[in-house]
C-alpha cells in the first residue's frame, strides 16, 4: 500500500477509500453520496453536529451497519462485498465506542482475550501473553486481574482501545470515546491517542475535543448532512473555515 502522505481527505487513494457512500434508515437518509481517503499513517479526525452521520459511517466501515450504496476499500479490497466475511474485517479494523461494553463479570485480561481466543482461534497462553504486552502499552500492566468495576472510567476506555489493538488492526475507529467520562479523566484517554498517531497507528477518530483535532490531526473532516462540507489540515478547517456551516459550527465550539 503507497503512502499518500499528506493528500486530501476527499477522494484519492489510502488504506481507506470510500467511494459514493450511502445510508439511509428509511426515508432519513445519514450519508449521502460520501467519498473519504484515510491514507496510512495518518489520523483524520471527523467532527460536526450531532447527527451529521459520524458515527454512522464509523460504524458502517466497521461493518456493523450495512451501506446501501457506494463502497469502502481496506487495501484496495472491497469489504462491502456481501461475500466478506465480517469477522475477518473488524479483526483488521477495530473500533472503540464511547460505552466501554466490557464484560463486568470478567477480569481485564479475560475481557481482552475473549474475542482473540473464541473468534480467532488463538492458544489461552499466546492471547494472554499478547493481552498484557498490549495492557502495559496503555498504561495497566498491573490490572490484569481486576474487574472493570474497580477502574476508573478512564481506565476501562483504556482497557477498551487495548482490547481493540490486540488484533493489531490495520485502522483503528474511535467514536467519541471520551464523551462518558468525567472531565479529569478526559486527558489521560486523549493523551493514549496521540501516543497511538505518534507509533503510526492510522486512525479516524469521531470527536468533539476541538484541542485535539488541531494538535493531533493529519486531516480534519467537517460533516454536515450526511456529506462532507469540508476537509483539510487543521490550521486551514479549524482557523480560515471556507463553509458557512463549518463557520458556524466552530464558533459555537470553545477550543
Amino acid at each position: 500500500m503507497t503512502n499518500l502522505g499528506k493528500q486530501p481527505a476527499a477522494g484519492g487513494g489510502g488504506l481507506l477509500q470510500i467511494d459514493g457512500l450511502r445510508k439511509a434508515y428509511g426515508d432519513q437518509v445519514i450519508l449521502r453520496d460520501l467519498t473519504l481517503s484515510v491514507p496510512e499513517h495518518q489520523c483524520l479526525v471527523l467532527i460536526g453536529a450531532s447527527g451529521s452521520g459520524k458515527s454512522t459511517l464509523l460504524r458502517c466501515i466497521n461493518l456493523l451497519e450495512q451501506v446501501d450504496d457506494g463502497t469502502i476499500l481496506l487495501q484496495g479490497n472491497d469489504i462491502t462485498d456481501p461475500r466478506v466475511d465480517a469477522d475477518t474485517v473488524r479483526a483488521q479494523v477495530g473500533i472503540v465506542f464511547q460505552a466501554f461494553n466490557l464484560f463486568p463479570h470478567m477480569s481485564v485480561l479475560d475481557n481482552i482475550t475473549l474475542a482473540p481466543r473464541r473468534v480467532h482461534g488463538i492458544d489461552r497462553g499466546t492471547a494472554e501473553r499478547q493481552a498484557r504486552e498490549m495492557l502495559d502499552r496503555v498504561g495497566l500492566a498491573d490490572k490484569a486481574k481486576a474487574r472493570p468495576d474497580d477502574l476508573s472510567g478512564g481506565q476501562q476506555q483504556r482497557v477498551a482501545i487495548a482490547r481493540a489493538l490486540v488484533n493489531k488492526p490495520l485502522l483503528m475507529l474511535f467514536d467519541e470515546v471520551t464523551s462518558a467520562l468525567d472531565p479529569e479523566l478526559v486527558g489521560e484517554v486523549l493523551t493514549l491517542l496521540t501516543d497511538l498517531k505518534h507509533d503510526g497507528t492510522t486512525m479516524l477518530v469521531a470527536t468533539h475535543e476541538m484541542a485535539f483535532a488541531r494538535e493531533v490531526a493529519d486531516q480534519v473532516v467537517f460533516l454536515a448532512d450526511g456529506s462532507i462540507a469540508e476537509a483539510g489540515p487543521p490550521s486551514q478547517v479549524m482557523d480560515h473555515p471556507s463553509d458557512p456551516r463549518t463557520q458556524k459550527f466552530l464558533r459555537r465550539m470553545s477550543f
